[in-house]
């Protein structure tokens, strides 16, 4: 199927809560002829999934605002406002904003997938402007449920 046309007004689209973050859907698989997908994540101070692998997937970050401080394959690096990283698959990797002031960023998924996954494990809020869902154990338990029918190994939390 091809690309289609998307336009999508500032905090329109899709939005999930996900382990304390939210993000909203810009761009799916299916509308970009199966070839990526985009979200846009707020992650508040503290906020950030915990350390997993994509098996499927390269993941690449733009951060629009804020700090967000990566782990990837054991490297810590922090990216300000205009960092771009990739993570490409197959490498452990964990984000948190360990800042006092919420960040926003950009997560570009290929393959996509990424946004179907969100869709089945996460809670839909309002818009990309609400609150977050407070993390219970059962969405824990549905994460760690979920993850590896989309190729997403969650990781215990380092020491």
């Amino acid at each position: 199927m091809p690309a289609q046309l998307i336009h999508i007004q500032p905090g329109e689209g899709p939005a999930f809560s996900a382990v304390g973050d939210v993000y909203r859907i810009l761009a799916t698989g299916d509308q970009t002829g199966g070839v990526y997908a985009l979200c846009e994540a707020r992650v508040l101070p503290g906020g950030g999934p915990p350390p997993h692998i994509h098996h499927r997937e390269d993941e690449s970050f733009f951060v629009l605002e804020g700090e967000i401080t990566f782990q990837l394959a054991g490297n810590k690096v922090v990216a300000m406002a205009g960092s771009f990283i990739q993570g490409p698959r197959g490498i452990p990797h964990a984000f948190k904003n360990e800042s006092s002031a919420p960040a926003r960023m950009l997560i570009h998924v290929s393959p996509p997938g990424f946004e179907k996954f969100l869709a089945e494990f996460a809670t839909p809020v309002p818009s990309f402007d609400s609150p977050p869902t407070p993390v219970t154990p059962a969405d824990i338990q549905k994460l760690l449920a979920v993850a590896p029918a989309y190729g997403i190994e969650i990781l215990p939390p380092p020491h």
